[in-house]
């Protein structure tokens, strides 16, 4: 029996009972680990009770809330895999994942009530239960009712280290999600891994304004927080102005941020005292543009570290330090402890071979393994075989590793866009695009041409009177960017497609820019 995610949770419930570990922002409550345990316990007796056994599947549609916390730790008492989905989805997505992962309850809120009434009225061998009274969903109950009488002593059920402890569905930026599954010890080893590398202790109060759902926040910063004992403050939703109001009166020390959040917070009114607790700030699901890496520095003074890897990773598997931000600033940094990376040269048929390792300076697909790493995607066989050849996750990232040993990632092998017979990376548009002082976000993708084969395309969120003209001269004065590399179209929109952590799904600017084309 080695360790899991109970039995991380209990330990902590046991050192430091009285301490406090969870504030929900929403609700104005507080709870001690003691407290939190003992809501765990009575919901996992409730599940138990709706006919819930080890094995089976819970599914939360939920925003950030204690409840979601409270959910998921109630599952790993009774061997229940956790399986949170994503909010931001469609009624027709969201369909799609309670079809393929068949969960046997399922937690919502009101805001998430209308995109599951159409589902509830087809299933209704589930339970669902809703977080808010009176929702006009078929057949659900209240949670608070379920949970009324349900014994509040701890669960007795054996849980190994290699059981599942929960199904995440990829984000989708090329299409239609899978289920990666990751076991308990999977994610004792990533929180141990992120507890260490943000040197966090029992006395450090993070904030979890990501989305709960995904495993950035979820595995790189809320399980090594429980793991250490820390405080957990959440907030509901991602809101630039209350994020730093609550940074500041509830003395937050860490936080996880994408690197559009952070771009948010310099648009907003703040002083540097706002931040005055603040010690660290990871960032991951895309790589920080350079620009925006030294603003950050100049405004927050914060310390920033990078975390770069993928849901079927468990996600980190490199880091870039507070110390090498400046020098290397863009980089997503060096393996993490007991994680082999390896940049592979890629083939016409087939996944790239391990063994067929690139130089120095020279792209190729990223591939790695570590401790963390998925079993296997859910009832997908062979995709599986394909995703993880000869032992290796293939990343589908183009990269290369610099003489010093860090890894840049330059695309990904379905963007790279290839004119007049040169790739054309677009990270490297990207970068040179943020750092002109009108352009808030930026994504460039091909679209076909006639004579070069492909164009390169720029959509630019911008503030101020900024015009296409103005940019194409900036790209390619002062010998920023090669001529053959500018973007020969701009579309200023008022958002980018990303996914909850932040990665861009430029398939759907794809299939824009097809739309625009036809």
């Amino acid at each position: 029996m080695g360790p899991t995610l109970k039995s991380m949770f209990e330990q902590t419930a046991a050192k430091f009972p009285n301490k406090e570990a969870l504030v929900d922002a929403r609700l104005g409550s507080r709870w001690t680990y003691r407290q939190w345990e003992e809501e765990a316990n009575c919901l996992a007796n409730a599940l138990s009770d709706a006919g819930v056994t080890k094995g089976d599947k819970v599914s939360t549609v939920l925003y950030n809330t204690a409840e979601f916390a409270i959910t998921l730790f109630a599952c790993t008492k009774i061997g229940a895999i956790f399986n949170p989905v994503n909010f931001r989805l469609t009624s027709q997505e969201i369909s799609f994942i309670i079809k393929d992962a068949k969960p046997k309850v399922v937690l919502f809120e009101r805001a998430t009530a209308p995109q599951l009434k159409e589902i509830a009225n087809e299933r209704t061998h589930i339970n669902f239960w809703s977080i808010d009274e009176q929702q006009d969903v078929v057949l659900s109950r209240y949670y608070y009712d379920v949970l009324e009488g349900a014994d509040r002593t701890r669960p007795d059920c054996e849980i190994d280290e290699d059981d599942y402890y929960a199904i995440m569905y990829t984000s989708g930026t090329t299409g239609v999600p899978k289920g990666v599954l990751h076991s308990h010890r999977d994610m004792i080893d990533q929180a141990l891994l992120l507890a260490h590398t943000l040197n966090l202790t029992q006395h450090d109060r993070g904030l979890t304004v990501a989305p709960m759902f995904h495993c950035a926040e979820l595995h790189c910063t809320f399980f090594p927080r429980v793991m250490v004992g820390a405080t957990t403050v959440i907030l509901h939703h991602f809101d630039a102005q209350e994020m730093i109001q609550i940074t500041r009166e509830e003395e937050i020390s860490t936080l996880f941020a994408a690197p559009t959040m952070w771009n948010m917070i310099l648009q907003e009114k703040f002083s540097k005292k706002d931040f005055n607790s603040l010690r660290t700030g990871l960032y991951g699901g895309a790589p920080m543009a350079p620009a925006l890496t030294k603003r950050l520095h100049q405004a927050l003074g914060v310390q920033l570290i990078q975390a770069y890897g993928m849901t079927e990773m468990g996600p980190a598997i490199t880091v870039l330090l507070e110390d090498e931000q400046l020098s290397k600033a863009g980089s997503a940094g060096r393996a993490l402890v007991n994680h082999e990376v390896r940049v592979v040269r890629t083939r016409e048929e087939g996944p790239a071979d391990p063994a067929d390792i690139c130089s120095s300076g020279e792209l190729g697909e990223i591939i790695v393994r570590g401790p963390s790493m998925m079993p296997e995607y859910y009832n997908r066989s062979e995709e599986t075989a394909e995703a993880l050849y000869k032992g290796w996750y293939h990343s589908g990232d183009i990269g290369y590793f610099d003489e010093d040993g860090y890894l840049w990632v330059s695309d990904r092998v379905k963007d790279m866009i290839v004119s007049g017979g040169e790739n054309i990376y677009s990270r490297e548009v990207e970068d040179t695009l943020f750092d002109h002082p009108s352009v808030v976000d930026a994504a460039v993708v091909g679209e076909p041409d006639e004579m070069w084969g492909e164009r390169v395309v720029a959509y630019v969120v911008k503030k101020g009177d900024v015009k296409p003209e103005e940019l194409d001269e900036f790209c390619t004065s002062g010998e920023r960017l090669a001529r053959y590399k500018r973007p020969r179209r701009y579309e200023f929109v008022s958002e980018l497609p990303r996914n909850a952590s932040g990665k861009l799904q430029k398939f759907k600017l794809r299939e824009q820019t097809e739309r625009v084309t036809e």
